[in-house]
């Protein structure tokens, strides 16, 4: 008597997996393929873990170029980690897809590898199910034990710092909806900016132990200082005047939509810092090493909230401060 002996197919889930996501570890014991990763911290470091989704409508444009798609998808994360002044090391990528597209899933899977092959992370696990278009990443990053920089540790006397040019995604996204209509080079810039953002991850590394609070620019530069504030029981006070505006006037001429994208735009990823006056100096060289211009906006005092003030000190009318995914 004969018998037949069956192989089992290889799962498309598993294929689709092997295909597109699965590449050497750089720095994990174990990646994907097993029912979990395994990872060893570096010796007397601690993990900074965070977790953020982008939903098609709602975080990014359905018909986004999947490859600048796959950037920001990494880089949003990566931007969190930095926030904290830690060095982002692993991530794993959880996707729900409406079907399987291999040009795009291709596309999609190159951007994302650029951004880890960027800033030196490993895909290290992750899921994929059918559903509609949804992309969420948990990010890992390594900070010295004690050393991470928490919203909650401004000082009264603190001065405030952005890094970069807020306002730029903004602008590009209302480019994108047909709200402005920005010059062709303008919008290009801008465009760039809201789909393939750059975390600050140098930055956000050698702030440590340089800056007392800190948080990166996501959700609109006066909502996310607010979290700030409230985090170290201040009063955050933007000095109106001190604002990186000109690069935005000189993009788009409608001065409510450039003060509405530089305070409540949001999606620029720019680090958003405290640090007391004795840091100027250290601040000056961290960017002239680095190539990137960091802002002095305003300062910490007693109270609590968030005001953009004039010259002389009053309090300015603010039509939106942020994003709220529930409002």
């Amino acid at each position: 008597m004969s018998t037949t002996r069956h192989t089992a197919a290889p799962s498309p889930e598993f294929d689709l997996i092997r295909r597109y996501f699965v590449r050497p570890m750089r720095a994990a014991a174990l990646g994907p393929g097993d029912d979990c990763a395994l990872v060893s911290p570096s010796p007397g470091h601690e993990l900074a873990i965070t977790s953020d989704m982008l939903v098609a409508g709602t975080h990014f444009l359905p018909d986004t170029d999947p490859h600048r798609l796959g950037w920001k998808t990494l880089a949003v994360n990566l931007s969190d980690v930095a926030a904290m002044g830690a060095t982002p090391r692993w991530v794993t990528l959880a996707l729900s897809l409406p079907g399987v597209d291999h040009d795009w899933l291709a596309a999609f899977a190159a951007g994302f590898f650029d951004c880890a092959d960027t800033f030196g992370v490993d895909l290290i696990g992750g899921d994929t199910t059918r559903g509609p278009l949804n992309l969420c990443v948990t990010a890992f990053g390594e900070v010295a034990r004690g050393r991470a920089v928490r919203r909650g540790g401004a000082q009264a006397g603190d001065r405030i710092w952005v890094s970069g040019q807020p306002g730029r995604a903004a602008l590009g996204l209302a480019d994108l909806l047909g709200r402005l209509t920005l010059a062709p080079a303008a919008r290009a810039d801008c465009i760039a900016a809201l789909e393939q953002p750059q975390p600050r991850v140098a930055l956000g590394a050698a702030l440590n132990g340089i800056a007392s609070a800190m948080i990166d620019v996501s959700d609109g530069l006066l909502a996310d200082l607010g979290h700030i504030a409230a985090a170290s029981g201040l009063l955050a006070e933007v000095e109106d005047a001190a604002l990186p505006r000109a690069a935005l006037d000189a993009t788009c001429a409608d001065p409510a939509a450039v003060s509405d994208a530089l305070l409540a735009g949001g999606d620029d990823y720019e680090l958003l810092f405290c640090a007391p006056p004795a840091a100027d100096a250290a601040l000056a060289a961290l960017s002239a090493r680095l190539g990137l211009t960091l802002n002095r906006i305003g300062q910490l005092r007693a109270g609590s909230g968030v005001e953009l003030i004039d010259d002389a000190g009053r309090p300015l009318p603010v039509v939106r401060r942020g994003y709220d995914h529930f409002s």
